[in-house]
């Protein structure tokens, strides 16, 4: 389609997980995925939990995409942390 853009979804919090991790700021995501905007628009936390590990996965080179197929940022790359366990309350 030609359409520009970096797609992420497939790995938006373990990016967020290394860019945090990369500033010494950890401390910060939590906050930063769960808290903030629910808190400045007034709307309640989720309570949903993941937990998160240091251990690199290769992304892979592409994902389909209803009947397309995209080509994800990092494509081949190692991303350096992975979900490795979700909780719902």
């Amino acid at each position: 389609c030609g359409c520009a853009g970096a797609y992420t979804a497939h790995a938006a919090v373990e990016l967020y997980a290394e860019a945090f991790d990369r500033v010494g700021a950890l401390d910060r995501l939590e906050a930063f995925c769960s808290h903030n905007g629910a808190d400045h628009y007034g709307l309640p936390r989720n309570e949903r939990k993941m937990t998160l590990e240091k251990r690199g996965w290769t992304c892979p080179m592409s994902y389909r995409f209803g009947d397309s197929t995209v080509r994800p940022i990092r494509a081949g790359e190692t991303i350096e942390w992975r979900i490795v366990g979700e909780s719902y309350p």
